[in-house]
């Protein structure tokens, strides 16, 4: 991290900082809901606050150059944020509502000393909006981390992975809505009672075909209720996943037969695809490391169905460390660089030290799964970065330090070239 002293990092830190953005996200529907808002208002709260964070350093860099680079307390900064995101990236709002806002927040914040600034402020980039269109245009062209608002040091990676066209084209897509996807779960229903279900429940969705998924089971939804108020998901019939994730599971191809690992489950959209695949016989172990994740793992296996698995704590479960699964999945921690557009301030909490942190943890993962699989056994090691260091490379030093280990396949879904989020896996076989 340039300047200052480089923090301490964990795997514990990097968890902690993931549950607290999970918690933030949590706390955000919550108030949504008690302040029992139209559906109108709360979908523009959501997109206020979705906005601000992933525009967060384009719209501080418009509110330094206006104010000569004095730095603002942060209530203020929070409002003028919110204020030039509605100019600038909404075109439903009208001007006077946004500055009349603008103030009556000022008051309601505190800021009452403030608010012929901040009045100001908005005034004046309203006047000026059309030449600052111009200017972000220009500042998009010519220094795109600060254009598209994402860390100068990542833009930087990606340039060097993939060329600057590709690049800009995944920031943009990070900047945009995430679009929610549902899995159809077999253990439970088919596609064309679950369609009924959607159509009693308010449900319209699409297929979204891919061709490491069967047909007619992932579905991009368009319009629905809040989901955990849809009957069909109480009752288990989908499950809300990206079709990234499902690719890691395609390449396990996981049999009723076989004694099946999968390491690091939690929350279980994986493992109930692989219970699924099973047809919810065979040999199915789960198991995390911590009692929350492992409760909703619970939560989630129970919801679908899922009756082939047993589930617990990894250092339990897995004391017995004899070879003994004829497959293996191991999805490990990550930088999530390739969910970037879901995770919403991700951008602005991960560092290279991380980075390289997490790369000491996973190959140590990988090695610990490898140790329970059997001879002529198979092991799927997989992420939702999109970082070389992470996926092919850590693949390439685990096969240098064990023999008899081979690659058989891998693949990258990459968000530009797959529309959909990013993800790796690879298959490894053993002698």
């Amino acid at each position: 991290m340039a300047g200052g002293k480089p923090r301490q990092i964990t795997l514990d830190t990097l968890l902690r900082s993931q549950r607290q953005q999970a918690a933030a996200e949590r706390l955000l529907t919550d108030t949504l809901r008690e302040a029992k808002l139209s559906s109108t208002d709360a979908g523009l709260a959501r997109e206020l606050v979705s906005g601000c964070v992933r525009w967060r350093r384009l719209l501080d860099w418009l509110i330094e150059r206006a104010t000569d680079g004095r730095e603002q307390k942060p209530a203020v900064q929070e409002i003028l944020r919110l204020g030039l995101y509605q100019i600038f990236f909404l075109n439903r709002i009208p001007d006077h509502a946004i500055a009349d806002e603008s103030v009556r927040l000022a008051k309601r914040n505190k800021c009452v000393g403030q608010a012929g600034f901040i009045n100001a402020m908005i005034r004046r980039f309203l006047r000026e909006k059309e030449t600052i269109f111009r200017d972000i245009s220009t500042i998009q062209e010519d220094r795109p981390a600060l254009g598209q608002s994402h860390p100068d040091w990542l833009f930087d990676n990606w340039e060097q992975s993939w060329g600057r066209e590709k690049t800009i084209r995944l920031l943009e897509w990070n900047n945009q809505p995430a679009p929610t996807y549902a899995r159809l779960n077999r253990l439970k229903t088919n596609a064309e009672t679950l369609a009924k279900r959607w159509d009693e429940e308010q449900v319209e969705a699409t297929v979204f075909d891919c061709d490491w998924a069967p047909a007619n089971t992932v579905y991009r939804l368009r319009s629905h209720p809040p989901i955990e108020s849809v009957p069909s998901f109480r009752d288990g019939l989908f499950y809300i996943q990206d079709p990234s994730t499902l690719l890691s599971v395609d390449m396990l191809n996981p049999k009723s037969s076989q004694a099946v690992l999968d390491l690091c489950a939690a929350p279980g959209g994986k493992t109930g695809l692989i219970a699924e695949r099973m047809n919810n016989e065979g040999q199915l172990t789960a198991t995390d490391t911590s009692d929350s994740r492992l409760g909703l793992l619970r939560e989630n296996c129970e919801r679908l169905g899922v009756t082939c698995a047993t589930l617990g704590q990894a250092e339990a479960t897995l004391a017995d460390a004899t070879p003994r699964f004829d497959q293996a999945l191991v999805d490990v921690p990550c930088s999530n660089t390739g969910v970037m557009r879901r995770r919403l301030d991700l951008r602005w909490r991960i560092s290279p030290e991380e980075t390289r942190y997490l790369t000491d943890t996973q190959i140590q993962l990988l090695a610990r799964a490898a140790g329970f699989v059997r001879p002529g056994g198979a092991l799927v090691y997989s992420t939702c970065s999109i970082e070389p260091e992470e996926n092919g490379q850590i693949v390439k030093r685990f096969l240098e330090e064990n023999t008899g280990w081979q690659l058989e396949t891998e693949r990258t879904l990459h968000p530009v070239e797959d529309h959909t989020d990013g993800a790796y896996a690879a298959r490894l076989t053993k002698d």
